[in-house]
């Protein structure tokens, strides 16, 4: 590039390929640029925050001080364009397709059954891909951080770990090509028995990595690098100017003249901001060019680093420097390492600067308690000149401040060396474990005088108790000078009790966790100081168990399914584990999802406007300011909707805009249509609003059933005399447990495009959506017009889960109202903070029972209330609690059982459909009470289970027969697998043995009701076309979304008509190719529309055997040929009944199911008691599915749904404020399952010779009932915990409520210094969260 190319122009590559680019807007991110300006659509939008990793780019750039390359994985999101001058960006697309060749990454996620819905696998494909160009043969440790930053939704990420790990070098292990009979099953490699075992994959068929055939950095980078002179680059958008300087002096003045302008390097704090709470900047100044920002530099006292290192190279650094060092000068180095290893994810680290991360001063910061602990310096530069300031209490004046001057910079920090005698540690305790804001931090120094255990110096810092980090000098004060003791420590306790105050309503909430969380980190710091003086024969004594990390190592895990029959043909691909069939367009982002579509000429983009108060009359409606804005074209209301204006369901209506009255927080009022997305927004956030509240808002549960509010009808069935049984029993105990909801987190959120076409008011629907006929009349009732001029189309969702199924119809149609007024195509995408707070999720809900039951454990009756928190409106929340009284039996034979179920009408956004339907909550609440007949008993729980199932030939509550043999199968052998007694003793010993950690474990059964309840909901429809060329295309009513239903009908096809699968095309899910469609949910789309497509082809193989018996001879292809000329139609539509369900809620009878799924799984889990920290150390799933159709897409639905259970158990936790606002509105606050959640090792294992008559080739539905399963998590951590509380002397049942989060367990474990913490009497403070 020419030395005088003009300071406003950047040049990059972008896949091999030059880009330049002039007057770049500096709120453009890489982004929004690869997919709307270079529809390079492979790296997706999931979050916009950096917290999925959905957007995973690799950033590549020449240094000339080390004439090195460096490539570094970014999140696109957050990566500013102005940003790029001289990088190369490689995206997913220039690493392989399927036009050319794909690379060994891509293939080996795909071949490995690693991509479903495919929306994440771009992201991971490209974490990995810029893990191997810096290092060819990675451990596996190596493999997890870096896929840490990548969130999927759909696989529970074994099969994604199992594919990369090939990559590893340590990998020996048979289990590395998917081997279910490996070698930790007792058999060894190369035996016979081997040879029979089938295999998900095959390793050895999986290319090679050969990195010499990567792209090569453009060399005229490098040219460029080394030989164009210093310049400073500037850009200027329509409100916001971006200036990158080329030297420490151009920046100062800068900063002297522009105080209050943002320094941003890697913009994962200055860019959130701006994106998600509306901060403006006139002026960003980014001094990435700025050399003295990235020195490193070694003093004999210590080192300095430049401010502007990223957090990635500081580790990387500092790492290399102790390795070097005399272990006694490492203490403050190898803690900062530990801690950069866990700040944000790998993609965060990267780009993230160590002076952003400073000045950020974040409250609970997991670097600035160390560096204040460890009397580290920061060097502060501005015009006026140059000072040192210590990191200390007195730097961090409030929330987000420092002490710094607005004209000054943080230059450098300097990081002493230690001395001997002198120990520093950190400690932390997140949501979860990695990629996870901390709840709380520690940084902690002491030194000793030489030789002793007399403290001479000490220094105690906490993040996460304040709104800065907080120095505990008074407790510092009761232990420095005095000996190293427990003497000392319990006098630090109650001093740090009374400095660590915090006020109960304080924000962020957990404040008696938080509270117990700094007297456990200075307990665990004493006795890991203790035993390091232990070592150094300073003390004698023993001190307590060593606190050791919990287990981290995954471990080779098994997938066992049923081989096919020995005769069946091998082209027949029914029964075996065939690939996905999009996998590999996913892994090479060639799949097309709704936004990737192209964008047309004349284009607008919609946003919505929502509620901003709970309950209360609209006053006004302001859109003036608005209109006024540039690009902003219209502004859509209720008064534009030409249609009807609701949408009813289950007897109520819901209004798609709010007209008069608001009923939460998120409901949609009116929508902005732009020309852009950045316009709609601002667009958006310009219309004023003006409300009246109205009185007696409803929020909780509590306050329904307190006035009554529900929605009707509320549902009873009742079996036996329960009243009368309790006089009759032993014992009576009642009880309750309290689950939160769960947000669906499809990884690709509401998604729609509506496009005018043709002269008849016709319009094509483009939809992410699970139900496109139930859309299809939404929006023909919204404009008024007939459905057959809507064509609802969608190729394939990203993740589904129920939370498109009814959601999508009223979106759609307020998208189709704008694209009705303007006569334009309108596209709607939500931003995932919008779709949370909007669409619901599955049902927060209350369980409350009465059992009574005998001395030997025997259940006599049981009365169950089930309050689920419906919201404002009624979706489908009554179908809910229909489901949850259906299934309160799970598989026990009460003889007296009553349920009563209600949905609780609030003023929170309408909860709706999710995977499981009601039966998670409802399974958690049934297998509770069995645990507290347990507890209550002094019974092991397996046993109080095993006494009360169904045995032999059954009959339900409601009166339906069924066979229990299996369900006693799935026990039997799960039990059998996971060494159930052997393991029992073995935790019993681990806890005798262990004060602060201990282990816990469980086995939960499952039995799951297929089919829709509502008979008409189980059809299937399919039309097939036999072309000319004896190509097959086949269209069915079900959508794939991840599911793997494409790939199933697929393999039908071809059983029937007995042809290869590479004949038969699948291409969309439209309603012009079959009308009338059911919703794909309940676990029975495959099944349903698999019998449809089975019956098509029969008729078309039918209509094709006068063709075989006149050409014997001939092939596929010359009789679809001659069928032409006979005049034989090759084109069938298929239809299947489906059972006809039904259920009579007046006698409290009926059959709202065809046939049952069961399931056992076992899970131990390892605790830490001071903190409340889990990790689930094995998990064993046996699972009757009949006779899968696809064992590989089966296991990773059953895996999958686990996954998505134990986050629901264990993790994932929504938080209202006391008004109604979800503030947990993305993923840094909202935690789903990452990979350090994954079980270290995961068994799951098909019932072998199970058949059904009821289902397609014998199969059974299992999207859904498995992730029940995930409790069995949640009682292992309930077991552990029991064993912690026996420590204390505490026995029988106690309250763990759903999920069972860190702070919860830690609370429930009441150790000693839990107790030490006084507790808020409920009433006494307005809390910062609802109890939802």
């Amino acid at each position: 590039m020419s030395a005088g190319m003009p300071g406003n122009t950047l040049c990059f590559f972008i896949n091999g390929k030059k880009v330049t680019e002039h007057h770049v807007d500096p709120e453009t991110m890489l982004l929004s640029y690869l997919r709307e300006r270079l529809a390079l659509t492979g790296t997706k939008y999931g979050c916009g925050g950096g917290g999925c990793g959905a957007c995973t780019v690799m950033v590549s750039r020449y240094r000339p001080e080390t004439k090195s390359i460096f490539h570094h994985s970014a999140n696109a999101c957050l990566l500013p364009l102005c940003q790029l001058h001289g990088a190369a960006i490689t995206t997913v697309e220039g690493i392989g397709s399927t036009k050319t060749r794909i690379h060994p990454v891509q293939e080996r996620i795909a071949k490995a059954h690693g991509s479903q819905c495919g929306f994440c696998t771009p992201g991971m494909v490209m974490s990995i891909y810029t893990l191997l160009r810096n290092k060819p043969q990675p451990s596996m440790d190596d493999i997890t951080q870096a896929l840490a930053g990548n969130l999927c939704r759909c696989t529970g990420y074994r099969p994604i770990l199992d594919g990369f790990k090939t990559f590893c070098e340590e990998s020996r292990c048979c289990q590395t090509n998917g081997d279910a009979n490996c070698c930790l099953n007792g058999v060894k490699n190369g035996t016979e028995t081997d040879a029979v075992k089938p295999q998900l994959f095959n390793k050895d068929e999986f290319l090679p990595l050969d990195p010499t055939q990567e792209l090569i950095f453009p060399p005229e980078l490098i040219l460029m690098a080394e030989s164009e002179p210093a310049r400073t680059l500037s850009f200027v958008g329509e409100g916001t100017s971006w200036v990158c300087p080329s030297s420490l002096e151009e920046l100062l003045g800068l900063k002297a003249r522009n105080p209050d302008a943002p320094l941003v390097i890697g913009n994962t704090n200055v860019g959130p901001n701006m994106k998600f709470k509306g901060v403006r900047h006139p002026l960003i100044i980014s001094p990435t060019r700025v050399t003295e920002l990235f020195q490193f530099s070694q003093t004999p006292n210590g080192v300095w680093v430049g401010a502007g290192c990223s957090l990635s190279e500081l580790r990387s650094d500092l790492e290399k420097l102790y390795l070097q060092l005399p272990e006694e000068k490492t203490e403050v180095l190898r803690v900062l390492c530990q801690q950069l290893g866990i700040v944000g994810s790998q993609q965060i680290r990267n780009v993230a600067s160590l002076g952003g991360h400073i000045m950020s001063a974040f409250p609970n910061s997991d670097l600035n308690t160390v560096l204040a602990a460890g009397n580290c310096l920061l060097s502060v530069v501005s015009e006026g000149g140059r000072r040192e300031i210590p990191i200390n209490q007195d730097f961090f004046v409030g929330l987000g401040k420092t002490a710094l001057k607005p004209e000054e910079i943080i230059l450098s920090l300097f990081i002493p060396f230690s001395r001997k005698g002198e120990f520093v540690r950190a400690f932390r305790q997140a949501p979860r474990k990695e990629s996870a804001f901390p709840t709380l931090t520690a940084g902690m120094r002491v030194f000793f005088c030489e030789g002793s255990r007399l403290v001479q110096d000490v220094s105690v810092y906490y993040g996460g108790i304040g709104p800065t980090i907080v120095s505990a000098g008074r407790t510092c004060g009761v232990i420095v000078n005095r000996r190293w003791d427990e003497e000392t420590l319990n006098r630090a306790y109650d001093v740090l009790l009374e400095e660590a105050d915090l006020p109960p309503s304080a924000p962020g909430g957990k404040v008696e966790f938080r509270r117990s969380l700094t007297l456990s980190f200075l307990f665990k710091f004493h006795l890991e100081v203790m035993h390091k003086l232990r070592e150094m024969n300073v003390i004698q004594d023993e001190p307590q168990e060593e606190l050791q990390p919990l287990p981290k190592n995954i471990q080779p895990s098994l997938q066992e399914f049923e081989a096919v029959p020995k005769g069946q043909s091998q082209q027949d691909p029914v029964g075996r584990p065939i690939m996905h069939r999009s996998a590999l367009s996913q892994a090479t982002g060639e799949a097309v999802y709704c936004d990737d579509l192209p964008h047309t000429q004349g284009e607008l983009f919609m946003s919505l406007v929502t509620s901003s108060r709970a309950y209360a009359k609209i006053t006004g409606l302001d859109v003036s300011a608005a209109m006024q804005l540039p690009g902003v074209v219209d502004v859509i209301t209720a008064k534009d909707i030409p249609g009807k204006k609701v949408r009813t369901l289950m007897g109520y209506d819901e209004e798609l805009l709010a007209e008069d009255k608001v009923l939460c927080i998120g409901q949609m009022i009116c929508a902005v249509v732009a020309d852009s997305r950045s316009h709609a927004k601002r667009g958006a956030a310009a219309v004023k609003i003006s409300y009246e509240d109205l009185p007696d808002p409803i929020f909780t549960m509590e306050e329904a059933i307190e006035k009554s509010s529900y929605f009707e009808p509320r549902r009873v069935i009742e079996q036996g005399d329960v009243s009368s049984a309790f006089a009759s029993v032993d014992r009576v105990y009642e009880g309750e447990i309290r689950l939160g909801g769960q947000e669906h987190f499809y990884m690709e959120t509401q998604s729609m495009l509506v496009v005018p076409v043709g002269e008849e008011k016709e319009f094509n629907v483009y939809v992410s959506s699970q139900w496109l006929s139930y859309t299809q009349a939404a929006v023909a009732e919204t404009l008024g017009i007939p459905s057959n001029r809507i064509n609802c189309i969608v190729k394939r969702l990203g993740g589904g889960f129920g939370g498109k199924v009814t959601k999508p119809a009223i979106l759609a149609s307020i998208t189709a109202v704008a694209a009705w007024k303007t006569n334009r195509p309108v596209r709607c995408i939500l931003e995932r903070g919008d779709d949370m707070l909007i669409t619901g999720g599955r049902h927060p809900t209350l369980g409350k029972y009465k059992v009574g039951f005998m001395n030997d454990g025997r259940i006599v009756a049981v009365d169950f209330q089930f309050f689920i928190n419906a919201g404002c409106t009624v979706d489908e929340s009554v179908v809910v609690i229909e489901k949850m009284v259906l299934h309160m039996d799970n598989i026990y034979n009460i003889p007296n059982l009553r349920g009563r179920g209600s949905a609780c009408k609030t003023n929170l956004p309408s909860n709706t459909s999710f995977r499981g339907f009601g039966v998670p909550q409802c399974l958690l609440i049934v297998e509770n009470m069995l645990t507290d007949v347990a507890a209550v008993l002094g019974h092991p729980a397996h046993q109080v289970r095993e006494i009360n199932m169904y045995k032999g030939p059954s009959v339900t509550h409601y009166k339906l027969t069924f066979s229990a043999e299996n369900l006693h199968r799935c026990w039997d052998e799960c039990k059998l697998r996971c060494e159930y007694e052997t393991r029992r003793r073995a935790v019993e010993e681990f806890n005798q043995q262990h004060r602060w950690r201990k282990r816990g474990i469980a086995i939960i059964p499952v039995k799951y009701g297929m089919a829709f309840a509502e008979g008409f909901c189980n059809e299937g429809k399919a039309l097939v076309h036999i072309y000319k060329d004896g190509s097959v295309l086949v269209s069915h009513a079900g959508t794939e979304m991840g599911q793997g239903i494409h790939t199933k009908i697929q393999q039908v096809a071809s059983r029937e008509l007995q042809v290869p699968s590479s004949k038969i095309y699948i291409s969309e899910t439209s309603t012009s190719s079959v009308a009338n469609t059911c919703p794909t949910a309940a676990s029975f789309g495959s099944e349903a529309n698999g019998m449809a497509v089975k019956i098509a082809c029969e008729i078309l193989y039918k209509k094709m055997e006068p063709l075989r018996k006149k050409y014997p001879k001939g092939s596929w292809e010359s009789w679809a040929n001659a069928a032409f000329y006979e005049k034989i139609s090759l084109s069938a539509m298929g239809h299947y009944r489906g059972p006809d369900t039904h259920m009579d809620w007046e006698k409290m009878e009926g059959m709202p199911y065809s046939y049952f799924t069961f399931g056992a799984c076992c899970s131990e889990v390892e605790l830490d008691c001071l903190t409340g920290d889990s990790r689930t150390v094995r998990t064993d799933l046996v699972g009757d599915i009949g006779r899968s159709m696809n064992p590989s897409v089966d296991i990773g639905q059953i895996e999958g749904a686990f996954m998505q259970g134990m986050g629901l158990y264990t993790l994932e936790e929504l938080k209202f404020s006391p008004s109604g606002l979800l503030y947990t509105r993305g993923p840094s606050q909202y935690k789903i399952p990452a990979v350090c959640d994954v079980p270290l090792q995961f068994n799951i294992y098909q019932l072998q010779d199970s058949d059904n008559p009821h289902a397609i080739y014998s199969s059974k539905g299992l999207g859904e009932p498995f992730l029940s399963l995930g409790s069995s998590v949640f009682f292992a951590i309930k077991d552990a915990v029991a064993a912690a509380r026996s420590e204390s002397g505490l026995v029988g049942p106690f309250v763990l409520n759903s999920p069972a989060t860190p702070d919860k367990i830690c609370l429930a474990c009441s150790c000693p210094l839990t107790q030490k913490v006084p507790t808020a009497q409920p009433g006494s403070f307005k809390p910062w969260a609802l109890n939802i």
